[in-house]
């Protein structure tokens, strides 16, 4: 930290956009750095280039002092280069960690020929750990944090108190980790050898698996100085073991004290109907006239032939479980029955690619599918939609319903996660509130509220002022950043004592 208070600090991410990006985590790695930057924090970004990414398009150039970086893996030394770039229009340094037979692949972490995680995603992402540290040493950039994110570079703390504990270059480095989704922990048969260990017992028995698999996750949280989620209702949710059960529950409550709960924000350079290149007409909420013309756009693009006050009733999400699509699935037929028209973009289990394929044959006047990312399209439904349905069964933050907010598209969701923390009731008694809210996750449930929301449709003076509530609201990173700059401040204070 400099004598102005402000901290270096290093944010390891799998994933980055606008280089690339799988969801919600890749949004957050390109969107909290700058925002922490703009505070006037030094903060660099490193994450492994994979194929997808464009070197031309982004100018991704060699470093010299960061080419043949020797990196322990599995007994042996393995060479990486590293390369650099910045997040663009930002002076957010990235560094791409470049090493061919582990990260130029199709898809970042699943075989698109199986549909199954690559097999090595452990050793991929143990030698990113090890790698992150020995470019560290050879940049001679010392960082007060290292921001780490999700299972991916959860090793990092554990590698900090172990193989680097006796490093003069980290003595002063505290870790923080950041886990955006409990459901993913990255369990696998590591051979303990690319841990750098004789075995695993250094990890105690508790932080493996039930068949003696690593869990990288838990391995992290075992170790990291300080960690957070991603919404303050998730961390209540992460200690009750009636809530969810992910198996992590006695660590984390063992650690309660040193877990905290800060909400993802969005970045309003991307996300904002004042300035969407993607969107047909401005708006904002002094003058929400343009979400008319946005809203005739979309009907003529998904070639629905239907009048201008019918609502429009979107999702964009994956398509599985976890986000509510069963409950879509058992209600569709009520649902397509209402006065309204419905939809939907997204990817996720083939059973429910089948299942929307079925539909689709059979309401092609009701129901418009898009079994694909397309970023454009998601502005464009955001902005054109009015009504944005977010059932999720669990849901740690949730960045969708804070895009529909800033666009005034308002949301159905369930009170679960960050969606409990940032959906609050609308009430017409008193005007407050800018959403509609379920507590039980089921159909019987959702299509209720939904009901709900299009009867308050028709009240157009209720309606404008459901949409002024959202889009007055203020989910931008510089709120975010600044609870994280004091994370940073709880990490660093734990290291010193």
């Amino acid at each position: 930290m400099n004598m102005k208070g402000k901290f270096n600090v290093l944010m390891a991410y799998s994933e980055v956009a606008p280089f690339v990006k799988t969801g919600g985590l890749g949004d957050v790695g390109g969107a909290l750095p700058k925002a922490l930057k703009e505070m006037g924090h030094d903060v660099r970004v490193i994450t492994p280039q994979y194929r997808e990414i464009n070197e031309r398009r982004y100018i991704l150039r060699d470093v010299i002092r960061l080419q043949n970086i020797e990196v322990p893996l599995g007994g042996r030394k393995i060479k990486v280069n590293v390369k650099s770039a910045f997040l663009p229009n930002t002076k957010v340094q990235v560094y791409f960690l470049h090493y061919k037979p582990f990260y130029f692949r199709s898809g970042l972490y699943v075989d698109p020929k199986t549909g199954t995680d690559y097999p090595d995603n452990d050793q991929r992402f143990v030698l990113f750990s090890y790698a992150i540290l020995e470019t560290l040493k050879k940049l001679q950039w010392q960082p007060d944090v290292i921001h780490c994110n999700d299972w991916q570079t959860a090793l990092i703390p554990f590698l900090l108190k172990t193989y680097y504990r006796d490093d003069p270059f980290f003595r002063g480095t505290c870790s923080l980790l950041t886990i955006h989704n409990f459901a993913f922990q990255g369990v696998y048969k590591t051979d303990p050898h690319f841990l750098g260990l004789e075995d695993f017992s250094m990890l105690q028995d508790t932080l493996c698996g039930q068949n003696g698999e690593a869990n990288f996750l838990k391995v992290g949280l075992f170790h990291a100085d300080i960690f957070n989620t991603v919404s303050d209702t998730h961390v209540k949710e992460m200690l009750d073991p009636d809530k969810f059960d992910f198996g992590l529950n006695p660590i984390l409550v063992k650690r309660k004290k040193d877990f905290f709960g800060v909400l993802n924000g969005i970045d309003d350079a991307v996300w904002s109907p004042e300035n969407d290149s993607y969107i047909t007409e401005p708006y904002n909420m002094k003058e929400p006239q343009g979400k008319a013309e946005n809203k005739k756009a979309l009907l003529e693009k998904l070639g629905f032939q239907a009048e201008p006050n019918v609502p429009v009733v979107a999702m964009i999400s994956r398509l599985t479980d976890q986000k509510g699509m069963d409950l879509i699935r058992k209600g569709m037929d009520e649902l397509l029955k209402l006065d309204l028209l419905f939809v939907i973009l997204g990817v996720g289990d083939p059973e429910y690619h089948k299942f929307l394929k079925n539909v689709l044959k059979k309401h092609k006047n009701k129901i418009s599918v898009h079994l694909d990312f397309d970023d454009t399209l998601a502005h464009q439904i955001i902005a054109g939609a009015d009504i944005f349905l977010m059932p999720s069964r669990f849901e740690p933050c949730g960045l969708t319903q804070l895009y529909a907010l800033k666009y005034g598209t308002i949301p159905v969701v369930h009170r679960i996660g960050g969606l409990a923390d940032t959906i609050h009731p609308f009430d017409s008694a008193t005007g407050r509130g800018n959403g509609f809210v379920f507590d039980k996750p089921d159909t019987r449930s959702l299509l209720t509220t939904l009901k709900r929301a299009l009867k308050m449709y028709r009240n157009e003076k209720a309606w404008q002022k459901i949409m002024k509530n959202a889009m007055r609201q203020d989910f931008s990173w510089a709120v975010s950043a600044r609870k994280y700059v004091k994370l940073y401040q709880k990490c660093v204070a734990k290291k010193k004592n």
